[in-house]
């Protein structure tokens, strides 16, 4: 059978027809009772007179509770006085099921009635909202159009590993597990692996996957399990072609995304979504950090990266110089980048940082491919060689040039979104107290 959505009733019209839903809203008047039925894609109207003939249906009405869920049949009429889509239907039967208790734990058409984490614990519920429901099917959208844009231009998906052997890894960051006996570790990132793609042979490589950050943070931006986009391309000229890469792929998912949902993302959340046309501005790390000495007299104590609060002003002044929400950072010291990042003559690294809306969401680089400095930038970071043998393996028998960067599916929705905290743009939130649901 097919299934109707509420979305498609306007096909139906004057017709008998089935649907399913939530009920949203019961109004039990003298001589009619109103439901409101809602399933996802939207709502609409029940409308039942009380008279002899609707007694049974009049009856079970009365006994249902909020947020039980229903199968109604009959007939969808056309009714201009319907607020709720200028439609209705007047039914035949109505079967419950599933009940609701009387009274929900949280309210689901006010976040602002419940605390964060009691709205958390019955995320379920929560998710029940409006603002929610659009929220997920942008963020399906928004993968669909990176898988869309990265198979229009001849890209390899690859599923790395999320099991790792813990020296592959930093140590104390990472969850460490017993694997059979021997040690391991969730896997932060599939860094190591996007470039065993790259000496492979694959000349573009994407993931969607988690990645895992044993980091003990209670910021309203980061969590301990994330959803990543990675990206790694081979035979780059500079770090100039992984930003372009970047940002043609933003440019792409923001067009679909406005497109696509601009007009609900407005409605529900009030903003208005960029096509992100214009180039993305960029700027070096020393620039950046002489525009907030002299245009915000801003100095922080970190020298050799940036502090939140920069990263707000840094963006505050691309807004005001540029009309741009984004702006590139390159040129990051190397004692603020990993080992695998390729230095310039300089000693700076060909790396950099893509803000958004005030706060970082990526971080790109071109990598050290050649294996003897790469060894050596290895033993610069304090590192011992030995525990990355198998990493080195992949650049003794030829690798390309290459280059890549890796961004947070969440961290991107909340900022798009302008939701002040990651955990509501996160389908279930893990961070160092939530373990639950």
């Amino acid at each position: 059978m097919k299934k109707i959505y509420i979305k498609n009733l306007d096909d139906y019209l004057d017709m008998d027809i089935t649907v399913d839903g939530f009920i949203d809203k019961i109004r039990d008047l003298q001589y009619v009772q109103f439901l409101i039925l809602r399933d996802g894609t939207g709502k609409v109207q029940v409308t039942i007179e009380k008279n002899d003939d609707n007694k049974s249906l009049n009856e079970m009405v009365s006994s249902l509770t909020l947020e039980s869920t229903i199968k109604v049949t009959g007939k969808l009429l056309k009714n201009d006085h319907v607020k709720q889509g200028g439609k209705e239907i007047i039914p035949t039967d109505i079967v419950i099921t599933s009940t609701s208790l009387s009274e929900l734990p949280i309210d689901i058409k006010n976040k602002d009635k419940a605390l964060r984490e009691t709205r958390l614990d019955y995320r379920f519920l929560d998710l029940r909202r409006e603002d929610n429901n659009l929220l997920f099917k942008c963020e399906t959208l928004i993968e669909h159009a990176m898988r869309e844009y990265w198979t229009n231009n001849e890209y390899i998906e690859i599923h790395s590993p999320k099991i790792s052997g813990a020296s592959a890894e930093s140590g104390a960051e990472v969850f460490k597990l017993d694997y059979f006996g021997e040690k391991a570790c969730l896997s932060q990132s599939p860094q190591f692996y996007k470039q065993m793609a790259m000496a492979s042979g694959f000349n573009k490589v994407f993931e969607i996957g988690p990645a895992f950050r044993a980091e003990n943070s209670h910021t309203s931006y980061h969590a301990t399990e994330i959803n990543m986009a990675d990206v790694e391309i081979s035979w780059v000229n500079s770090v100039d072609d992984v930003m372009d890469e970047q940002e043609n792929l933003l440019r792409y998912v923001f067009t679909k995304l406005k497109d696509t949902y601009g007009d609900e993302i407005k409605r529900l959340f009030n903003v208005e979504v960029t096509d992100a046309k214009e180039k993305f501005p960029r700027i070096t790390f020393a620039e950046a950090k002489s525009i907030l000495k002299e245009k915000y007299n801003y100095v922080a104590e970190k020298a050799d990266d940036f502090e939140r609060k920069e990263e707000e002003l840094i963006c505050k002044y691309a807004e005001e110089k540029y009309n741009s929400s984004f702006i590139f950072i390159t040129k990051y010291p190397f004692s603020a980048r990993p080992f695998y990042h390729m230095l310039d003559e300089n000693g700076l690294s060909e790396s950099y940082d893509l803000l958004f809306k005030g706060l970082e969401i990526t971080t790109g680089a071109v990598r050290e491919h050649r294996h003897d400095i790469l060894k050596s930038q290895i033993i610069e970071k304090g590192i011992e060689p030995d525990t990355l043998d198998f990493y080195l393996e992949f650049f003794k028998y030829g690798c390309p040039p290459h280059g890549g960067f890796g961004m947070g599916i969440a961290r991107l929705m909340m900022l798009i979104f302008e939701i002040d905290n990651i955990r509501e743009a996160t389908f279930i939130y893990r961070g160092p107290t939530r373990l639950n649901p």
